[in-house]
């Protein structure tokens, strides 16, 4: 027996969650070892040559460093341009306000709502964001010196501590270990192609089946190559020249993988007859994958057979794709025009007081937090007022989950720093020795901020929290006061935002999540609108592209219920049930968007006739049921019913041609009568099903 069979559920989920965020992916030991190597490099050149503020300075190495060298750079460029803004800014208010601190605090508050506004409606906000924290992190200078030259100078050192950093990790990203986002994609088109060719291999010679492909390997497969391809294009012209090529191999190698999930989890078997069809299958599948690696054309050899009328019709799909991909090759891809670029400025940037609201509560939390910490003159907590933008975010969920991450990666980072300066550091004697306490935490905190938005800052919180302990000063500290004060801190900060943020102007995303499903919803019904003989490769829009925006629709969904699951609600129990039946739309949804997928591939394995007429007409009242549950999904109040769809689904004879088509049509019916009710006056979730039903969720 496990130790996770005895523990009670909450734990269990919990180390489920742990396990899954902190496992290995592609990419994540790059990022882990730049940012690693950039630490230490900064530790030995601030402690060498005493430049102060070396935690700000590890803290900007954590968030410089990103996935690839597109993001880095980027990145890296706004924090010089919003640091190099913020410290000029702070100057010129000191230069002016110094000796009065009336003034200096309207104007202050002042600069600090206009940077929270432009923050939430500028597209680069990141630089306003920089430029809001300076501001407030000087006022806490101002507080502990009555000089006005060592105020500037300890200003200055700041602009010297975020910008050097930010060349070195320029320096190692792009020079020692480069991550090109065109690399990226090669890897992981060779991955997912990998993967479909040992399930072919395993189909052809039989053995043992490689691991299964779940749904939600497919889902984030389809995103990862999507987001990939979007970096290749910021990287290299020639992506961007050839966009609707590379947007047409991506599809292909996408529907590709969906087909081996699908022959993962059939039963098919193939005899001596189909044997050969499956050859030339993985043969042109090979081929594809050097095609690709070398950016070459892909040519499908016409040489090998074709694939049988009586191969599985997964398989016929996936050799559809192929010569798609090969005729729209041989025709030629018009070169790819420029994407639209999404505005600087959100276009309801002067209209929406949204904006505004945002803005005047997050001043509010900051003004209380400045408030208390002079009040009772305890410099040590000066984090509460940092706390209170740094967990500023446009939702309450959003909020709440970085507010948590942050109390977290505080938390770990102090009882580290507390155990190190009791018991480690009266050990050392030189830098060696303390770069061997700090890089292996410093690698421990890289790997959980490259993993998800789940759990990404938490490491980045856990670095800085350790680093403001035992790098805040150049020489041994024994003062564990400033590791309780700075805790306190970041508690009280995150007990004041949340406050003013729940009592004034409540900006939740529960309605918001509505629409969202109902949005992905449409987008899953919008497939079943395809016409089933569209050629895949046709039109600039393709199947599999649409296909592609479903998962995207779906992973945007995803991302949103994890933050409203944990909004704080005064109603009791109203949570809980939003969450299921949002999980319970979720679920579906996927599911409903492999059936579509399973019914159009059977219906273009079929040739014209009364069945195929048929199962069109179910095919088309499926996507008018799912576009009228969105609907009512949208509707203030919601008033989504249970879709019934009377359907006459015949059941054909066992051995008929038509059964496989039958019985997809009815698979997709059962998945789409699987949505839940969706009315305000629920009371629970057992309500959502009828008496003796299935729970879809489950």
């Amino acid at each position: 027996m496990r130790l996770t069979d005895v523990l009670p559920d909450p734990l269990r989920r919990g180390f489920a969650f742990l396990r899954a965020e902190l496992a290995p992916f592609p990419g994540r030991t790059n990022v882990m070892l730049r940012a690693l190597l950039t630490s230490a490099i900064v530790i030995v050149v601030s402690l060498a040559l005493e430049v102060p503020e070396l935690p700000l300075s590890l803290l900007v190495v954590f968030y410089v460093t990103q996935s690839n060298v597109v993001i880095t750079r980027l990145v890296g460029l706004m924090f010089i341009v919003g640091s190099t803004l913020a410290i000029g800014s702070s100057i010129l208010l000191l230069k002016f306000t110094f000796d009065y601190p009336l003034i200096r605090i309207v104007v202050a508050s002042a600069l600090f709502f206009a940077s929270v506004y432009l923050m939430r409606v500028l597209k680069i906000g990141i630089v306003f964001f920089i430029v809001a924290i300076v501001i407030i992190y000087v006022q806490s200078f101002v507080d502990q010196t009555d000089e006005a030259e060592l105020l500037i100078r300890a200003v200055l050192w700041v602009w010297v501590a975020v910008n050097y950093p930010i060349a070195l990790a320029l320096a190692v990203n792009s020079l020692l270990l480069p991550a090109e986002p065109q690399l990226q994609l090669h890897a992981e088109i060779r991955r997912q192609l990998s993967t479909v060719d040992a399930q072919l291999t395993h189909l052809i010679d039989g053995g043992p089946g490689p691991a299964p492909v779940t749904p939600q390997a497919v889902e984030q497969g389809a995103l990862t190559l999507q987001k990939l391809l979007r970096f290749a294009a910021m990287r290299d012209a020639r992506y961007r020249d050839t966009r609707a090529w590379q947007l047409a191999s991506v599809a292909t190698v996408s529907r590709l993988y969906l087909a081996a999930a699908t022959l993962s989890a059939s039963a098919f078997r193939p005899n001596d007859a189909q044997r050969p069809a499956l050859l030339a299958l993985r043969s042109n599948c090979r081929a594809l994958a050097t095609a690709l690696a070398a950016d070459q054309p892909y040519r499908i050899d016409p040489t090998l057979p074709p694939s049988a009328g009586d191969t599985s019709d997964t398989v016929m799909d996936m050799q559809r794709a192929l010569h798609a991909l090969s005729d729209l090759s041989a025709r030629g891809v018009p070169a790819g025009q420029s994407s639209a670029q999404e505005p600087m400025l959100a276009p309801d940037a002067w209209t929406n007081p949204a904006y505004a609201r945002f803005s005047l509560k997050t001043l509010l939390a900051v003004l209380v937090s400045y408030t208390f910490y002079n009040a009772t003159d305890w410099q040590g907590v000066h984090t509460i007022m940092l706390t209170c933008l740094i967990i500023a975010l446009p939702s309450l969920g959003a909020s709440t989950q970085r507010a948590l991450l942050r109390m977290a990666g505080a938390l770990g980072g102090s009882a580290l720093a507390l155990f190190a300066i009791v018991f480690v550091i009266p050990q050392l004697d030189s830098v060696v020795g303390l770069l061997l306490l700090v890089l292996p935490i410093a690698a421990a905190a890289a790997w959980i901020a490259a993993g998800s938005e789940r759990i990404g800052y938490a490491g980045v919180q856990l670095l800085f929290t350790f680093s403001l302990a035992v790098l805040g000063q150049f020489g041994p500290t024994t003062n564990l006061t400033e590791i309780r004060d700075r805790m306190v801190g970041i508690v009280l900060g995150v007990a004041v935002a949340t406050f003013v943020q729940i009592a004034f102007w409540r900006e939740g995303e529960s309605d918001a999540l509505r629409l969202k499903l109902a949005s992905m919803l449409r987008s899953v019904s919008a497939l079943l609108h395809a016409p089933a003989a569209d050629p895949p490769m046709a039109e600039p829009v393709s199947y599999a592209q649409r296909q592609l925006q479903s998962w995207t629709a779906l992973a945007d969904c995803e991302a949103m219920l994890a933050r409203v699951a944990i909004e704080p609600n005064w109603e009791e129990g109203e949570q809980p049930r939003l969450t299921m039946r949002a999980q319970t739309i979720l679920a579906q949804g996927r599911e409903i968007m492999l059936a579509a997928d399973a019914l159009r591939v059977a219906l273009d394995a079929r040739t014209p006739g009364e069945a195929v007429d048929a199962v069109r007409t179910v095919q088309r009242q499926a996507a008018a049921c799912i576009d009228r549950y969105a609907d009512e999904l949208c509707a203030s109040p919601p008033l989504a019913d249970r879709p019934r769809l009377v359907i006459d689904v015949p059941a054909p004879p066992d051995g008929s041609p038509d059964a496989p088509l039958w019985s997809a049509a009815r698979h997709l019916t059962r998945e789409i009568t699987g949505l839940p009710s969706w009315h305000p006056a629920t009371p629970h979730a057992d309500a959502l099903r009828r008496p003796g039903e299935h729970d879809p969720a489950t």
